[in-house]
């Protein structure tokens, strides 16, 4: 995981209940690194036996004798933690017969899928539930949230409250190139996967052409597509596909992407996104996607989408079939701004239309509510849009 040892002094109470979750089942905990899943473990699950898969003596004992979590667990251990559990998937099969001889529960924590959903690797036939954990969200952050901080930093816990924000999120592009990467074997052409990364995260937020980014990345058209594939199965990157439910106007069928992290991508696109550049609105979708994606994954399960009609109407995202949201960081939304959401109305099929602003009021016009970025967060996390 990513910080072994003792939680962080800034600590923020995370939204999953991890005592709840592992009530009653197993858990693999997926995310991507600094996400906080260590300090998470050590501040709620404090009784479980915890075996760190970074740690190399531990890692190679268990590489050569798997069973030797079952002869080390007391009759009163009923809760086991193992970290970074890609690193050594086959030690799932162990964890699987423990499960069913003697009913222990695993949190299986680790910052990449890619390995545990190849072939040949035993995921536990449903024994254990999937859970992802994400950055923090204005939720989990309260009264400490604040936009400007957040666009400009990103919400990675030591990087939202870092004293030197840019020169760790340096250090963090760097750390996930090489362990995320090259130790996973995904690739060994680092310069052309750096050259390929940074392309990619100026394509944030938008439908990908693949074979412009091949060409700016000096790669195959076959290796862009791997290399997406690296992307979200390392968490970095979500895939938001398109919503296509309009009768009226012909919508697109192709996904758009984002990175997990808006201080993940400004620093890969080689610049700070700050109010009043023409940036910050780029950034300003991309933080809204991240609280989104986590109200799905942490509340909602209900799918996220965009819609884009042929004929060139735009709409952010579609939070199941009932709420559409478009994202405007204007403090003056105008009719144009509200011309795609008004096509929307047109066809009849969703239950909301929400222009999230930088507006200090709430506003109808017409079938679209433009309203204030903190009334649509406070309103999304009390469960007002379903």
């Amino acid at each position: 995981m990513e910080t072994h040892g003792q939680p962080t002094s800034e600590w923020v109470p995370r939204l999953l209940d991890l005592p709840a979750l592992l009530a009653k089942r197993s858990y693999f905990l997926l995310g991507p690194r600094q996400t906080g899943k260590t300090a998470l473990v050590l501040r709620t699950l404090g009784a479980a036996r915890v075996y760190d898969m970074l740690d190399t003596a531990v890692y190679l004992a268990l590489s050569q004798h798997p069973e030797r979590i079952g002869q080390e667990l007391a009759p009163g251990d009923r809760l086991v933690v193992i970290d970074e559990i890609q690193r050594l998937p086959t030690l799932l099969n162990e964890v699987h017969r423990l499960i069913e001889s003697r009913g222990i529960r695993f949190l299986l924590t680790g910052s990449s899928g890619r390995k545990l959903r190849r072939g040949g690797v035993n995921l536990l036939g449903g024994r254990a539930r999937i859970q992802y954990l994400y950055p923090l969200t204005s939720a989990e952050l309260g009264p400490r949230f604040d936009l400007a901080r957040a666009v400009a930093r990103g919400l990675l816990p030591s990087i939202y409250f870092s004293e030197d924000p840019q020169a760790d999120l340096q250090a963090y592009a760097g750390l996930y190139l090489q362990q995320e990467v090259v130790a996973e074997g995904a690739t060994r052409n680092v310069p052309a996967f750096s050259r390929f990364l940074k392309v990619a995260a100026h394509c944030n937020g938008t439908i990908v052409n693949f074979t412009n980014v091949a060409s700016d990345a000096q790669v195959a058209r076959t290796t862009v597509y791997e290399y997406f594939e690296i992307l979200k199965d390392t968490l970095v990157l979500h895939e938001v596909p398109a919503w296509r439910k309009t009768v009226k106007r012909k919508p697109l069928a192709s996904s758009k992407y984002y990175f997990f992290d808006v201080g993940v991508v400004g620093c890969l696109q080689g610049r700070t996104f700050r109010p009043g550049t023409p940036e910050f609105g780029e950034a300003f979708e991309t933080l809204l996607l991240h609280e989104l994606v986590s109200y799905r994954d942490y509340v909602s399960r209900q799918p996220l989408s965009y819609w884009r009609s042929t004929s060139g109407f735009e709409v952010d995202f579609i939070l199941g079939d009932h709420t559409a949201v478009e994202v405007k960081a204007k403090e003056t939304v105008s009719p144009q701004d509200l011309k795609p959401l008004g096509a929307l109305v047109e066809e009849k099929r969703l239950k909301r239309y929400l222009c999230v602003s930088l507006e200090p009021r709430t506003r109808k016009v017409g079938e679209v509510t433009v309203l204030p970025y903190r009334t649509f967060l406070q309103g999304l996390w009390a469960g007002e849009y379903r």
